[in-house]
């Protein structure tokens, strides 16, 4: 969310940020809707004041017996009373129109964000590893012999629908093992801390990180209220809603393997075979909560931890900066990370590093008293994938596929599958 104050000083400079995303200009609205609302509260206070005016010397007329004057005041003091309240309904009315308009808003890019349209646009800034050369023609994750067996996906269609699996055998221990991995990793060097939380939360609580009121179509809510969570960025960052933290505890770094779910709206007709695009998946989730002036360099080291993840398993990727028209919502500037897929023969999105500043903070109503003293400042805050479980299940399977339908598994995860290797091309760890 944005504050209009700052919209009030410098429209200009707003409107050329959200330019950046190839939006028209939305200052003029925002500020003729602000200027009526604040117009009525202003009369709203004149009316006020009159009304109490009024009200002293009426009080004076009945002192000194001028029924009249009394009457006639009375009378004034009414209508008042009742034209205050009419421009107070009409403002509380006006303030709700700018602040549905000001949700509705994305955040304003970072001026290092690349200008640009669309995916086509956006501009690689490093890469890892090689693609490995196969002596045969890979095949996608749901084609390779050994995990044929672990990825049902005529059950899961029979249990649920489109765009789900269940997964078996050895195919779900080698992703219940990254999820594994990827905590620990986390925890252990990262200095992240480990946190489960529900995955039902309240419609405040994805209003604080931006998924309402705009994108409540790409997520599920229940006949109760809740909503289920497309990720666990909602929770962690929202652990901070509508408080006031010590400078002290910041940076919070916090980290959480979740369950999540995604209606998908709009992508009809994309990814639909194998499991690259799914109604319900796992991810294990980065939030940080920081200062105002360690939001970038914050972004920089929860990038690196992403890109840490994939390193240790020997999967070639790309990192990217997103241009100004594919970021998303509430991000500044958003790193992806992308996976080389053999089977596909192209990297696909792995992870979103991003740094939204204090446009959810706003939302959520979520500051810190500066060290120093003075008046509290919002959080800054920041979140990406490290990793999106599934997706890096397809990379180990593709990448690691033999000519046999056999795969050769990274040695990160031998300690968190017994010792064992391989996943057979029967579909059993060995």
């Amino acid at each position: 969310m944005h504050d209009i104050r700052a919209i009030r000083e410098n429209p200009a400079a707003f409107d050329a940020a959200l330019g950046l995303r190839n939006m028209a200009p939305v200052s003029p609205e925002i500020l003729s809707l602000d200027a009526d609302r604040r117009s009525r509260i202003a009369a709203a206070e004149t009316a006020q004041a009159e009304q109490n005016r009024a009200s002293k010397e009426a009080g004076a007329a009945k002192g000194r017996g001028d029924d009249a004057e009394f009457q006639r005041l009375r009378a004034l003091v009414s209508a008042k009373k009742d034209e205050t309240a009419r421009l107070q309904a009409e403002a509380a009315g006006l303030d709700a129109k700018l602040r549905e308009l000001l949700l509705a808003v994305p955040n304003l890019p970072l001026e290092s964000v690349p200008a640009g349209q669309d995916e086509d646009d956006n501009v690689e800034i490093r890469r890892w590893g090689e693609p490995r050369a196969f002596d045969f023609a890979p095949r996608e994750h749901f084609e390779i012999a050994g995990a044929r067996p672990g990825m049902d996906f005529e059950t899961a269609a029979k249990l649920s629908g489109a765009r789900f699996v269940v997964l078996k055998g050895g195919v779900a221990r080698i992703h219940r093992a990254l999820a594994q991995f990827m905590l620990d990793l986390h925890v252990a060097e990262h200095g992240l801390e480990e946190t489960w939380a529900p995955v039902l939360v309240l419609s405040e609580m994805m209003e604080g990180t931006g998924q309402l009121p705009k994108f409540g179509e790409d997520s599920y809510q229940t006949r109760e209220g809740w909503w289920l969570i497309p990720t666990s960025e909602v929770t962690l960052t929202n652990t901070v809603n509508g408080d006031l933290v010590d400078h002290a505890s910041l940076p919070r770094r916090l980290v959480a393997h979740s369950q999540c779910f995604r209606s998908e709206a709009g992508s009809a007709g994309r990814d639909t075979a194998g499991m690259l695009r799914q109604h319900q998946f796992e991810k294990v989730e980065m939030v940080s909560i920081t200062d105002a002036e360690s939001g970038v360099a914050e972004h920089a080291r929860m990038t690196r931890c992403a890109e840490t993840v994939l390193e240790r398993l020997g999967l070639p990727y790309r990192t990217i900066v997103l241009c100004g028209g594919d970021m998303g919502f509430g991000a500044r500037i958003t790193h992806d990370l992308e996976v080389w897929l053999p089977g596909q023969g192209r990297y696909r999105e792995i992870s979103s590093v991003s740094y939204c500043g204090d446009f959810q903070a706003r939302r959520m109503n979520a500051r810190y008293r500066p060290a120093g003293g003075g008046k509290p400042e919002f959080v800054h805050t920041l979140n990406g994938s490290g990793l999106a479980v599934g997706r890096t299940l397809i990379a180990v399977l593709e990448n690691g596929q033999q000519a046999d339908g056999s795969v050769l598994l990274p040695e990160a995860l031998h300690p968190y599958l017994g010792g064992r290797t391989r996943l057979g091309a029967d579909g059993v760890l060995a």
